[in-house]
């Protein structure tokens, strides 16, 4: 059987054709158009699938469903995306109007619920009851696994982890609140962080480092932190303390076995996943007394969501 996986990033939007044992047949993606009117997006979207199907020679009838994770709020049960902060779904019913141009199944979940999805089903956590995947992207979802089943509450409007306060009244955040996680701990917050260190340090390495890359992005701290550079390090040692504060907090609400790093910022492997292990460790709620949370860097890597949308289907 194979299934058309579609995850919704702020920046792009990527899709890929699966079978059922997570094996990725074909991958391709768009730029995302966060200003679009809704079914201008769905149309691109349809357009995706197109092309998936294309490599793949396949017809709407060899496609036994599509799932699409989306970043937002999202009714599993109904296919209504109600709120999404990066793109424009609101209220709107995405399964519905898909069916103008493809007639095979559709389903829909969050985005990170989806990428913890992916993680249990084809990743190296299969065996795990409780798990949560956090990804460090563009904003900060959480997929939440408890006993096996996925945490979505209320009309799917459950387990948005990114948007828990750690600073009252501080940095505002894309949801419309202040000091949220997400504003503190996402790569688009790191970027900022950056940016304000660069302002203050003219002499940082850092500058060189943006002037290679021609940009300041996610991986302009880290690269600059590995050259010994001082102010780079401390950036980097901050927002990962702003990380660490959050993963801490979710494990000592629903003490997983396992904490799953995804999305950019895994990218930089042990240098990241070794710090947030201390921190984790150290602080969690009893200590060395109670079990120990695993932090370590999600298996799928940028696949995650595609084989997690995919996995809905399941």
């Amino acid at each position: 059987m194979i299934y058309i996986g579609i995850d919704i990033g702020g920046m792009s939007i990527k899709g890929g054709a699966v079978d059922e044992n997570g094996k990725l047949l074909a991958k391709d993606a768009i730029t995302t158009n966060p200003d679009a009117p809704s079914d201008e997006n769905v149309k691109a979207i349809a357009s995706l699938c197109d092309a998936l199907m294309k490599k793949c020679g396949l017809s709407d009838a060899d496609v036994s469903g599509m799932g699409v994770g989306f970043p937002g709020t999202v009714d599993g049960k109904t296919g209504i995306i109600s709120y999404t902060c990066n793109i424009n779904f609101r209220n709107y019913n995405f399964a519905k109007e898909f069916k103008k141009y493809h007639s095979f199944p559709v389903y829909v979940g969050n985005d990170a619920d989806c990428a913890a999805l992916g993680e249990i089903h084809f990743g190296t956590s299969k065996n795990v009851k409780n798990a949560i995947l956090v990804t460090l992207g563009t904003g900060v979802g959480t997929g939440i696994i408890v006993d096996g089943k996925l945490i979505t509450g209320n009309k799917g409007a459950g387990g948005e982890g990114g948007h828990f306060v750690i600073r009252v009244g501080g940095e505002k955040c894309g949801c419309g609140r202040r000091g949220c996680w997400e504003a503190y701990a996402s790569a688009t917050a790191l970027i900022r962080q950056t940016k304000q260190a660069m302002d203050k340090n003219p002499e940082s390495l850092l500058h060189k480092v943006a002037g290679e890359e021609g940009c300041v992005s996610g991986k302009t701290a880290f690269a600059a932190a590995k050259l010994d550079d001082k102010t780079a390090i401390s950036v980097v040692d901050k927002y990962l303390k702003y990380v660490a504060e959050g993963l801490t907090n979710l494990g000592n609400i629903f003490r997983p076995e396992v904490i799953l790093i995804g999305g950019g910022i895994s990218n930089e492997g042990d240098y990241v996943i070794e710090k947030l292990q201390r921190f984790v460790t150290r602080y969690s709620y009893g200590g060395k007394r109670n079990p120990k949370i695993i932090v370590k860097r999600a298996s799928l890597l940028n696949n995650a969501g595609i084989l997690g949308a995919a996995a809905l289907c399941l």
